[in-house]
């Protein structure tokens, strides 16, 4: 007879660690899993082609759109991975940069692009005017005369080297390579441009403004060519054109401070003196660090009556000091280019009774500028005001004088 089988009696802590087990499942399910950040298939993301990027900054360039086309022309040299046309990539950055105002990245970039080809001439072009827009003439010229050695038709080297003997005051020698860079090709801003500065160097304002208003039709968002325009309008009495043009600088170079005082200087020039001040005031905000820039400021509140803000202009313009903004300014020395800021500064205080303070900056002023009449015109009546002040207790007229320069005062450029 086949024995029982034994009855299996079940473990009651398995139940319990099985039980257990599904309620770890059920949560992590319900309430763990959902929080958990699941990865995605990934998403085709196209890697941008270098010559695509290229020819979009090519576009934005030509359209004027300078700042665009120069982080364009980056984002190509980013994904280029060393092709062949790297090296002229960072020229066209170059160029554009240099368009665009920012000199010293230029330099850089045309750096980079000779570290891949040292004998590359048009490279060496913008090299060489990105030294010149620097200040350093020497370097300048170096590689202008290396780039037109390697390519003697380089509408680039002859152009900028134009513009860079006329600063020399070469201008026989600036003639010669403009007229070239022009007959190599008649149709390029920078040769339209050279030719221009030239002529307005040589005082034919009525032809450079033909040759900026072409390269202007060429590309209408390049700053520079917009205030040299507007500079050669000012010098042949065509006051609302040159404010125009001013102002079309500004807008695409806000940072610089010249447009704002040219306008104001014009503004000075025709009596508007409330105007004056406003955009002196502009060219303040964009330099402050600059001495001239408070002087003009403090020359357009004078002429408005505005005798103690004047004064306040004026103590950075001659005394320097730290702005409200924590900017350091250094004060200017006096000489013949800056004596009427001193003497302006000197009548603001004698007319506000300051005559402490105003009597050793007339003394400084025949003192050291002796030849300069009207300067020691103004400083003689500045003593005036001030010796009827402390012997009747009053100051002397309070008006501007007459022997005050209609001239505009200097725009530091």
């Amino acid at each position: 007879m086949d024995k029982k089988r034994r009855s299996q009696r079940t473990n009651p802590a398995i139940v319990i660690m099985i039980l257990a087990l599904i309620a770890l499942v059920w949560y992590f399910d319900q309430f763990v899993v959902e929080a958990l950040p699941f990865a995605q298939a990934p998403t085709a993301t196209p890697t941008p082609v270098p010559e695509t990027l290229e020819l979009e900054a090519d576009r934005l360039a030509a359209e004027g759109s300078l700042n665009q086309a120069v982080e364009t022309y980056k984002q190509a040299i980013m994904v280029s991975g060393g092709l062949p046309n790297l090296a002229g990539l960072y020229v066209k950055l170059a160029h554009a940069q240099i368009l665009a105002g920012e000199y010293a990245a230029a330099k850089t970039s045309a750096e980079n692009a000779l570290l891949l080809n040292d004998q590359n001439p048009t490279a060496l072009a913008e090299l060489g005017w990105s030294y010149s827009y620097l200040g350093n003439e020497v370097e300048a010229e170096k590689a202008l005369l290396q780039a037109l050695e390697l390519n003697p038709d380089s509408v680039e080297a002859h152009a900028y080297y134009a513009e860079l003997l006329t600063d020399q005051g070469d201008y026989e020698g600036a003639a010669v390579h403009s007229r070239q860079a022009l007959q190599l090709d008649s149709q390029s801003l920078v040769a339209l441009r050279a030719r221009g500065y030239v002529l307005y160097f040589t005082g034919n304002y009525d032809e450079a403004a033909v040759h900026f208003e072409q390269a202007i039709a060429i590309n209408d968002r390049v700053a520079d060519l917009h205030q040299f325009l507007g500079l050669i309008y000012w010098t042949l009495g065509r006051t609302d054109e040159a404010i125009e043009r001013f102002n079309v600088a500004d807008t695409f170079d806000p940072d610089n401070p010249l447009p704002d005082t040219y306008i104001s200087r014009i503004y000075l020039g025709i009596g508007e003196y409330a105007k004056a001040a406003q955009f002196a005031r502009s060219a303040v905000d964009n330099e402050p660090a600059n001495p001239i820039r408070w002087g003009n400021w403090g020359v357009a509140l004078f002429k408005n009556l505005q005798y103690p803000e004047a004064i306040d202009a004026f103590r950075y313009a001659i005394r320097g000091g730290q702005t409200e903004d924590g900017i350091s300014v250094t004060g200017m020395a006096l000489d013949f280019d800056k004596a009427e800021y001193f003497y302006m500064y000197g009548l603001a205080l004698a007319y506000t009774r300051q005559c402490s303070e105003a009597l050793p900056i007339f003394q400084a002023l025949i003192t050291n500028v002796p030849t300069d009449e009207v300067a020691i015109a103004n400083a003689e009546v500045g003593i005036e005001i001030c010796e009827q002040y402390v012997s009747t207790g009053n100051p002397a007229g309070g008006q501007d004088p007459e022997t005050t320069p209609t001239t505009e005062p200097n725009d530091g450029s």
